[in-house]
């Protein structure tokens, strides 16, 4: 299993570069998020294999996503955070479509 993201800026119409990306797995033992991986988006905007496949395990993850290295340090959103349950062993792609005071995701393949 893996996990990766592609960051799309709709607003300036191209991909968003340069945003840096965590990835985090809820420990229900611990009550707690614990990072898991880290990556910042390239020119195209993708960041792949997020975590370590030996650590990708069925369960609750998030992205934690910096929008305000796309924005600014007044950016509305100066972070996004997209929580989703994992069930099945495949790839995860979970992408993220950014404007100054909106964004959406969605599961990709």
């Amino acid at each position: 299993m893996t996990l990766s993201t592609h960051i799309l800026d709709v607003e300036a119409g191209r991909p968003a570069a340069g945003v840096p990306v965590r990835a985090e797995r809820y420990d229900p033992g611990y009550g707690a998020w614990t990072v898991a991986g880290e990556g910042v988006s390239g020119v195209d905007g993708r960041v792949g294999e997020l975590v370590d496949p030996a650590r990708w395990v069925p369960g609750r993850w998030r992205l934690v996503f910096d929008t305000a290295a796309v924005h600014g340090p007044d950016a509305f959103w100066p972070q996004v955070t997209v929580e989703f349950a994992v069930a099945e062993p495949v790839h995860h792609h979970v992408p993220l479509l950014l404007a100054r005071h909106g964004y959406t995701t969605y599961r990709g393949s």
